[in-house]
């Protein structure tokens, strides 16, 4: 169910019914990955367990009718530190989350050295999938990496070190030219849709986020178009085939979020200053506010997927209500201009939501009924 969106600037393509990209890992995934944890198997019996479970997701993805694969980030732990680590000048901390969804910790970045990129990260996983769709049935392979402001806002200035970046824009700038160099090796392969998981700018609608933030010495004024510009300067260089997402998350651990608030204070900046063409907003409960920032979406440009069906409870949402908020929601954005999706991954981290890989799948039904129903089939 692909839709072409023509604008001033350029044209791109984008699912009505869409995903975040994370999906529940099967057993068979998590016995492999502790198997090899423990040195009982070797990386390559790993990576073929991987493949044969991402071959029947993406049976699982067709049968639900949803047009853009991915791997369900099967081959990662965490949905931004394994691309991460991959760049030279980072080092991740050893305390992994714990089982315990109320105490548990996030694993710390830290900048030790000059950021490079040293190899292809995403390649050889793209190319998997890449392989096993139907482009001419309109499928599409999503490539989902974190944004690059993941490596700056939980440690901000005192995670990144003195030596390596006297001047914090020279940061910016290498980490910039790391995603470029990345971005540029997918696009030479054929990738056509790349999405940037972000919960920073999300956090930055958090009061008790900002108040730590501004703690750290940020400037709460600028630090949205801050981060927007380092998000720019990675897409710098994307053809004009590729179309970019970018999700905002208030946390997903377990079904747990760790942030609240609307999305007003970043709004301008989120929908004007920031150069992609689909945004994942995750609008599923009160949390996350009204849809009045949804104004600043600029007429004819780009795309908000309403985050409308949960990804963190079992119980399924009422059809009739999500049509009646996506209807509110068009009231302050064009209804061509909106599409549908889970409000976040289903498994975010290896560890996964707190719902079945049943409930998961009806959730995706879902999805696709009530946007073929609101929108029509293409």
């Amino acid at each position: 169910m692909a839709s072409i969106l023509t604008t001033s600037k350029r044209q791109f393509a984008f699912n009505r019914a869409d995903h975040g990209g994370s999906f529940l890992r099967p057993s068979t995934i998590l016995e492999t990955r502790k198997a090899f944890k423990e040195g009982t198997i070797d990386a390559a019996t790993l990576r073929q367990t991987e493949d044969a479970q991402i071959t029947e997701l993406i049976e699982q993805e067709r049968a639900v009718g949803i047009k853009s694969f991915s791997d369900g980030e099967f081959r990662r732990e965490y949905f931004h530190l394994d691309f991460i680590e991959n760049l030279e000048g980072i080092r991740i901390s050893s305390n992994p989350l714990t089982g315990d969804k109320d105490t548990a910790t996030l694993p710390t970045i830290s900048v030790v050295g000059r950021i490079k990129h040293v190899k292809p990260i995403q390649l050889k996983d793209f190319q998997f999938l890449q392989a096993r769709i139907d482009s001419s049935k309109k499928e599409v392979v999503k490539v989902a990496i974190p944004s690059p402001t993941m490596v700056h806002f939980r440690g901000g200035r005192s995670a990144v070190s003195f030596e390596a970046y006297p001047n914090l824009d020279e940061f910016f700038e290498d980490l910039a030219e790391a995603y470029r160099t990345e971005i540029k090796i997918l696009a030479n392969a054929g990738c056509k849709y790349l999405q940037l998981d972000d919960t920073n700018l999300a956090y930055l609608c958090d009061l008790k986020m900002r108040e730590a933030a501004a703690g750290r010495g940020e400037d709460l004024n600028t630090l949205p178009r801050q981060y927007a510009e380092l998000i720019n300067s990675a897409l710098r260089d994307r053809p004009a085939g590729m179309t970019v997402g970018i999700h905002l998350c208030r946390g997903n651990f377990r079904s747990r979020h760790f942030a609240e608030g609307g999305y007003e204070p970043i709004a301008q900046v989120l929908f004007q200053l920031l150069n992609v063409d689909v945004y994942f907003l995750e609008f599923d409960t009160e949390r996350a506010g009204t849809f009045e920032p949804l104004r600043f979406l600029p007429k004819g440009e780009k795309v908000v997927m309403l985050g409308l069906i949960s990804s963190k409870i079992p119980q399924l949402e009422d059809k009739e209500m999500i049509k009646a908020r996506i209807a509110e929601a068009a009231k302050y954005a064009p209804l061509e201009q909106l599409a549908l999706s889970p409000q976040c991954g289903f498994s975010s981290t290896i560890h996964g939501n707190e719902i079945t890989i049943a409930d998961q799948w009806a959730k995706m039904r879902l999805v696709r009924e009530i946007a073929t129903e609101v929108w029509g089939s293409s």
